[in-house]
């Protein structure tokens, strides 16, 4: 996220007033269908493009690189906070419109970020239709019997306000593309909401993957407690994947996996793992998946087969490419542990391995 320092009494204001009921939010939509209905109504739309996974597995990265595909729209820092009327807030703020220096993002991973640069603010509209798959203790997941008419034809509307903001070319035609953590818990939902829709999991090696997860965690242990406004922000956004707001979503079989276990603890992160990847598997037919390792080792060649996979010009793959770096190695103390739940992560990762988006 931008830094939050930098969020001036205006900025946490109108942020705060933003986000103080998701009917604000609903209502500043509502507000913009009507004054920029002659804006949206000529956009051709594409399919659209869901990343998703869990958090620290290169989804980042994945959406970086493909929103840089002219004719690929998605959500920008500068979106906030009216996240639910991107149109209206651009004309609104257009006026005191801040310029940024990219910077570290609060993960410390090396990733700069701007007011300019994409990020995930869909989870919003999620909280918003489906209050009741969140709780303080977890998410809950969606099946195919959670489609809502309202919220499908929201969200088709709302993807057309993005494709409106971001491609102004004469064509104004686009796909909208959404980098969103938290649909790995609706794998079950998208296909039947959006069919036409490509969905993108990138897979890290679970002992890597776990070990990032947990250092994210202490990470923004410290920092929500340093930091009431970062705490707030993310919980108005619904980013909770770390630190004092961790809500784990409800994968099937994750409850026995997670016994005895804490947040605290790295084998907690590769139970949680499992869970995931195994909620992944079980929907293998509808989803695309990548080796994370890869983006990093053979980049150019991913990219050629995602642009093949995503009907995109294949001239695009060497500029999506450069946007891959390799991997650090895991750290000895992390290559060190060893446990039932690691045999099993590798045995699922293996698997999961044979059949996904790789270099040649």
């Amino acid at each position: 996220m931008v830094a939050l320092n930098a969020y001036s009494p205006l900025d946490r204001f109108v942020h705060r007033v933003a986000f103080a009921s998701p009917g604000i939010q609903l209502a500043a939509s509502d507000m913009e269908d009507t004054l920029f209905g002659r804006d949206v109504a000529p956009v051709t739309m594409g399919a659209p493009i869901f990343v998703t996974s869990l958090p620290r597995a290169g989804t980042t990265i994945l959406l970086t690189a493909l929103s840089a595909v002219p004719g690929l729209a998605t959500h920008l820092y500068r979106d906030m906070p009216f996240v639910m009327a991107p149109l209206l807030w651009s004309r609104l703020s257009g006026r005191f419109r801040k310029q940024a220096t990219p910077q570290e993002r609060a993960h410390g991973d090396g990733i700069a970020i701007g007011y300019d640069s994409p990020e995930a603010f869909e989870e919003v509209i999620w909280r918003a239709f489906w209050p009741d798959h969140f709780d303080a203790d977890g998410i809950d997941l969606w099946t195919a019997t959670d489609v809502r008419a309202e919220a499908r034809d929201f969200m088709a509307r709302h993807f057309r306000k993005v494709v409106a903001l971001r491609c102004r070319g004469e064509t104004r035609a686009g796909r909208y593309i959404s980098k969103n953590n938290g649909n790995i818990a609706r794998l079950g939902l998208l296909p039947t909401l959006f069919p036409e829709a490509t969905i993108l999991v990138p897979v890290r090696h679970p002992l890597d993957h776990a070990a990032s997860l947990h250092r994210q965690h202490a990470n923004f242990l410290k920092r929500h407690a340093e930091d009431p406004f970062t705490r707030r922000y993310m919980a108005d956004i619904g980013h909770y994947e770390f630190g004092r707001l961790h809500r784990p979503i409800r994968f099937e079989g994750l409850a026995p996996l997670l016994e005895g276990l804490a947040p605290s603890d790295l084998d907690y992160w590769l139970a949680y793992w499992i869970a995931a990847f195994e909620h992944v598997r079980a929907h293998r037919a509808r989803v695309h998946l990548i080796a994370f390792e890869d983006l990093g080792r053979r980049g150019p060649e991913v990219a050629a087969t995602l642009c093949a996979r995503l009907d995109l010009d294949p001239a695009h793959a060497p500029a999506i490419g450069a946007h891959f770096r390799p991997v650090p190695p895991p750290a000895p103390t992390v290559l060190a542990h060893r446990s039932a739940l690691r045999d099993r992560a590798e045995a699922l990762y293996g698997s999961l391995c044979a059949d996904t988006i790789r270099g040649t």
